[in-house]
């Protein structure tokens, strides 16, 4: 039975199946294609009427084959080079990969990465195909125990399927947990860093429209990947096996409690800090991209000062948004509501101002019914009370210029996780917040999760133009990932992903956040604390007046 492929504005008639890749043709640019909204290989053979895109590294769902296919193609150099030394791949500073090398005897060094990187480009120079196959779990287990790879053989206890992809390209062997490019030809664009104790891999990102941002080092950020890198090995959650361990080990409530102890020493360590400075700091700012949790953490850490004798009252930013018709305009002539300017700056920065200087003032109410703004309460602290303030521009000195800077403390909120599949397959830090925020938006605002992640991509810029250029200049960076949380997550989330249709436009995200979530055991909310960071998403929090 014949059928028919729209492509590049055209519509053709076939009898016979055909590859995408024969439709592409010999363009390298394009990564993978949607297939009625699905994400397939270039080799994925069509049989039925469709419509198909092809990407580049210019869209999204594109970049993750890429990015997927670059960490084969390191492998693949690295173990023929190297097939002694262990590695582990991780995200890191400069939307780059970080890869650390496993054995302590072997340290990366300028030698190793010039030698890395001729290797990786004499494949793709050879342009070697990349062969996919399919076998059993058996005899995945059977290949892994071959090539010596415990971590792989432990997550397989956890694939829910009865079968293994694997990808062989001239006699190498692995399997990375996403789709993949046709051939070693296609990976021209990257490039390799010595960043001591390891090599960063920097590669195209969507956002940058197809290009290798310049690298820009982000110590502070850094150093909290490091600390909750540690914490997560001595603690075994690292991995989802070492997770779903405390699962089947029923040490649940101890594990719960373990990861809320994370949080709990933050805060009092947090709360010494802004202590010893009392004296100084009138203003507390608390800035991070969405679903970080900042309405919880503001909360906890009012009753952490509390509990130090410190009164902090908190402002909410949101009440001075400019009036609707007012407010800056996105690329879509909507109003753009990420952006610093939709706020009334000069109006918060005297406002600030006049109550640290001890004057009463009517703070303003914004009505989002209406779209402006109304009177508010009207207040006057004393000179032992420090006002906080949360939300995505509150670490930017703009919104505060008429503070001095040793009267304000920045603190950046966000997730930061170094949890993998296996060494070679780290989960990705911005779909753990989308989770939460699908989960969130469901609960609150009764919003589908396709509404939730339509909404992603604008979500996004706003953080890129806003808030990840502030997070170097914090004064304490606060992790507000929960080691257990994806298996609480879980619960919640697939349900709701599970709603949306294959010929969905947004199916392929949804259909990546099941792939990653399917691994994890579940865990139920019961143990999880009504003060936990978590219980802003799934519901249930003491706080939930004020959420």
């Amino acid at each position: 039975m014949s059928f028919t492929i729209t492509y590049d504005n055209q519509t053709k008639t076939f009898d016979n199946k055909v590859a995408l890749l024969d439709l592409a043709g010999d363009d390298h640019s394009i990564v993978c294609a949607k297939v009625n909204n699905r994400i397939r290989e270039l080799t994925y053979e069509v049989y039925f009427d469709a419509e198909v895109s092809f990407l580049t590294v210019k869209d999204q769902d594109a970049i993750r084959t890429y990015e997927t296919s670059l960490r084969y193609l390191f492998a693949m150099a690295f173990t023929r080079l190297y097939p002694d030394v262990d590695f582990r791949f991780s995200y890191n500073v400069s939307r780059s990969i970080f890869v650390e090398l496993l054995n302590r005897d072997k340290l990366s060094d300028t030698y190793m990465v010039r030698q890395l990187e001729r290797e990786m480009q004499r494949i793709v120079d050879a342009d070697y195909k990349f062969n996919r196959f399919i076998v059993s779990k058996d005899e995945a287990r059977a290949i892994y125990e071959k090539l010596h790879m415990q971590d792989k053989i432990e997550i397989l206890k956890f694939r829910p399927e009865k079968t293994v992809h694997f990808y062989e390209c001239e006699g190498y062997l692995n399997y990375m947990f996403g789709y993949m490019v046709p051939s070693s030809g296609y990976l021209k664009s990257w490039k390799l860093r010595l960043y001591s104790p390891g090599i960063l891999i920097q590669y195209p990102r969507y956002e940058c429209r197809g290009e290798i941002p310049p690298f820009q080092d982000a110590p502070t950020f850094g150093h909290t990947l490091k600390a909750i890198h540690q914490w997560s090995k001595i603690t075994h959650a690292d991995s989802v096996a070492g997770i779903n361990a405390y699962i089947t080990d029923e040490r649940v409530v101890e594990f719960i409690n373990l990861s809320e102890a994370l949080h709990n020493r933050m805060l009092a360590e947090l709360g010494e800090l802004i202590t010893k400075d009392i004296d100084n700091i009138r203003l507390i700012c608390i800035a991070g991209p969405s679903s970080s949790g900042k309405t919880t953490f503001a909360n906890r850490l009012r009753i952490e000062l509390l509990s130090r004798g410190i009164n902090p009252i908190r402002i909410s930013i949101d009440d001075y948004y400019l009036p609707r018709n007012k407010a800056p305009k996105d690329e879509n002539g909507d109003a753009d509501l990420e952006s610093i300017d939709a706020l009334d700056i000069e109006h918060f920065n005297q406002n600030m101002l006049d109550l640290i200087q001890g004057m009463a003032v009517e703070l303003p109410k914004f009505d989002f019914k209406i779209g402006q703004r109304v009177s508010g309460r009207t207040l006057k602290i004393d000179h032992d009370t420090v006002i906080i303030i949360e939300g995505i521009h509150a670490l930017n000195d703009k919104l505060t210029t008429l503070i001095p800077k040793h009267q304000k403390y920045k603190i950046y909120i966000s997730p930061q996780s170094q949890i993998n599949l296996d060494n070679h397959n780290p989960l990705s830090l911005t779909d753990l917040r989308l989770l939460r925020r699908i989960v969130r938006d469901k609960k609150y605002r009764n919003s589908s999760a396709e509404e939730t992640i339509s909404m992603w991509p604008s979500v996004r810029r706003g953080e890129f133009t806003w808030i990840y250029d502030t997070q170097e200049n914090a004064d304490y960076v606060f992790n507000s990932f929960l080691s257990y949380e994806l298996c609480v997550m879980k619960r919640y989330a697939m349900p709701l992903l599970t709603t949306i249709e294959k010929d969905a436009p947004n199916y392929p995200t949804a259909e990546r956040l099941i792939r990653m979530l399917k691994y994890f055991l579940d865990i139920e909310d019961r143990w999880v604390p009504s003060n936990s960071l978590i219980r802003e998403f799934i519901g249930g929090s003491c706080y939930s007046d004020v959420i």
